[in-house]
């Protein structure tokens, strides 16, 4: 009896029709990057273990899957204290990273202010569930070398240009700034050792609630109510008194300008990545209770792998959360011809027929012929085939009655 044959958990098959669709909302993508001035670049699927745990991603660390180091002996494996001693490469778990020794490797040949785009896979040893998978997509834009909010208005404009060419306009995208959580914590009384496990609680206010964000930072010592209220007090573009006005400058700036979507301060907003150093972004849908995307400034990253600091801020679509809201329309390719071949025609009189339309500008699939011609035809239909004819014995490119399949 045959077996159901899955591809690995948290991985997934994509048929014809859907890998056209996929490849659609990525043109578009590309398209409004390339519009904004940003240059694709590519970079290897694997990095060495000591970059990708250099302490930069954060929680992401502990999903990325390693790749064992060929020629190891038992003994290798059971001298090993830990996994990763086994390991020389792993499979990159975001393309920050990546970018960062890019840059580092290539500084000398890229312009001293660069904007990149990365299209590409990532893969993260998640738990599979709906929504979250083992391989999956992200599109990133990267601004390396300006210092000012020049970037990141320019990284806004793209995205909010992006969204709006895929046919989502009502998305918006919240706001922060990590000098801004800083000062919140500094202001209401949180005892330095204590900060990073106090952001990790309020990062899951969309999860458990005000209420459980209160309890779980008064169970790590932290007074919540304080904390909170703090917050709210920013939320305004104000600055409490006992907080510097000046830390809200960066993103009262973002916030004057139009970037052609609408932008939103949210001083709770966190993004669990440790390299964040200045503002942070979140692509939001109202009818979504999830990112579709996020980002912000990571100015001490490239400059772990370069040698010297260089600024650097980016943002990513959430592809896979992205393209079940895109509703694009039709594209209306050119003609793909199916040709229907009896199995009396010989093979090389079949391809002779195909290679002279393909060389006639065509577009041609073949097909043997089957009893249940309606059927097939529905099921060339769905995959792309807009006409079709019947190829005989004897037939030649130009004899053949070629219809539309209605």
């Amino acid at each position: 009896m045959a077996t159901q044959v899955h591809p690995p958990r948290g991985m997934r098959d994509f048929l014809p029709v859907d890998k056209r669709a996929r490849e659609r909302v990525l043109r578009v993508i590309r398209g409004a990057y390339e519009a904004h001035g940003f240059e694709e670049i590519e970079t290897p699927v694997v990095e060495d273990t000591e970059r990708l745990h250099a302490g930069l991603g954060g929680d992401n660390e502990k999903l990325a899957f390693a790749v064992m180091r060929r020629g190891l002996t038992v003994d290798d494996l059971r001298a090993a204290a830990a996994p990763l001693e086994l390991a020389d490469l792993g499979l990159r778990f975001d393309l920050t990273v990546p970018l960062a020794r890019f840059i580092a490797s290539h500084r000398a040949s890229l312009p001293p202010v660069f904007r990149a785009i990365q299209i590409a896979p990532v893969w993260r040893a998640e738990r599979p569930q709906r929504g979250r998978y083992r391989q999956f997509m992200q599109c990133d834009i990267d601004i390396a070398g300006e210092p000012g909010i020049a970037a990141e208005l320019e990284l806004l404009a793209a995205t909010g240009d992006a969204l709006t060419r895929l046919g989502i306009p009502d998305a918006f995208i919240r706001i922060n700034d990590r000098r801004i959580l800083a000062a919140a914590l500094e202001h209401a009384g949180v005892a330095e050792e204590l900060r990073e496990a106090a952001l990790i609680t309020v990062d899951k206010l969309d999860k458990i609630g005000r209420d459980g964000v209160a309890a779980e930072l008064a169970e790590r010592g932290v007074d919540g109510g304080r904390l909170l209220a703090t917050l709210d007090a920013l939320r305004d573009g104000e600055a409490p008194e006992g907080i510097d006005a000046a830390v809200l400058a960066p993103v009262q700036e973002l916030l004057a300008a139009d970037v052609g979507i609408r932008l939103e301060l949210d001083p709770t907003l966190v993004r669990g990545m440790g390299y964040y150093t200045g503002p942070i972004f979140e692509i939001a849908h109202p009818e979504l209770p999830f990112s579709i995307g996020g980002g912000g400034r990571y100015d001490g990253m490239v400059g772990r792998f370069l040698g010297q600091e260089l600024p650097a801020v980016g943002i990513s679509l959430g592809f896979e959360r992205l393209v079940d809201l895109v509703r694009l329309p039709q594209e209306h390719a050119g003609e793909t011809i199916a040709l229907l071949v009896d199995k009396s025609v010989e093979p090389g009189e079949a391809l002779a027929i195909k290679r002279a339309l393909v060389a006639a500008g065509q577009t041609v699939r073949m097909q043997r012929r089957t009893k249940n011609v309606t059927g097939l035809l529905e099921q060339l239909a769905a995959s792309g085939a807009t006409h079709f004819a019947f190829v005989r014995p004897g037939d030649t490119a130009p004899t053949l009655d070629v219809k539309p399949i209605a």
